[in-house]
């Protein structure tokens, strides 16, 4: 009987599917377990402070770590890679989307003592490969000039129809109803 609900229908968009065996990666899984990494596809054992610090040694802004956990519970597809001495994220991908169609590719970091040993190359390739096995045919990603040469051999292009992309992004969230902060200490 089809009661017109679809929440049955969304946990499906979240389960891990395993990677394709058959992927050829540039680095294997076994040389970057010689090498002290451990490859990770989940949230699990991800320290969000050091995470935070890795996202700020790239070149990103400090940010909040509950809008970073926020931002993990609401992205079905990530892959990192920990020190295996201290279990601490190296390299770091995301990606969200509808698990179907789209998925978007955010937060891609490598951890300055780590750059150019191919760990970004490595996150990405497997992160393209799990949303490509999971029928995902459409990626996208946001990237700043100085980095566009690091995922044109990754396959990634500027859009070979010509759209362009366009961001809605505000600087600051818009100011809080009248009586929302009663109580609390503006900053």
């Amino acid at each position: 009987m089809n009661t017109g609900r679809m929440a049955t229908a969304f946990p499906a968009v979240h389960r891990r599917r395993p990677p394709v065996v058959a992927a050829i990666f540039s680095t294997p899984d076994e040389e970057l377990e010689r090498r002290g990494l451990s490859l990770r596809r989940t949230a699990a054992g991800l320290d969000i402070e050091a995470l935070n610090s890795v996202f700020f040694r790239a070149g990103f802004p400090r940010r909040d770590p509950v809008k970073i956990r926020r931002a993990l519970e609401n992205s079905p597809s990530m892959v990192w890679l920990a020190d295996g001495s201290s279990g601490r994220p190296v390299a770091f991908a995301r990606a969200a989307g509808d698990g179907v169609f789209n998925a978007v590719v955010w937060d891609v970091a490598v951890d300055p003592d780590f750059q150019g040993l191919g760990l970004g190359k490595a996150v990405m390739e497997r992160l393209v490969e799990d949303l490509r096995s999971g029928g995902v045919c459409n990626i996208a990603l946001y990237a700043e000039p100085k980095v566009v040469g690091f995922y044109r051999p990754l396959g990634f292009a500027a859009d070979p129809d010509g759209i362009k992309g366009m961001v809605y992004a505000r600087k600051q969230p818009p100011p809080l109803p009248p009586g929302v902060m009663e109580g609390r200490k503006r900053k």
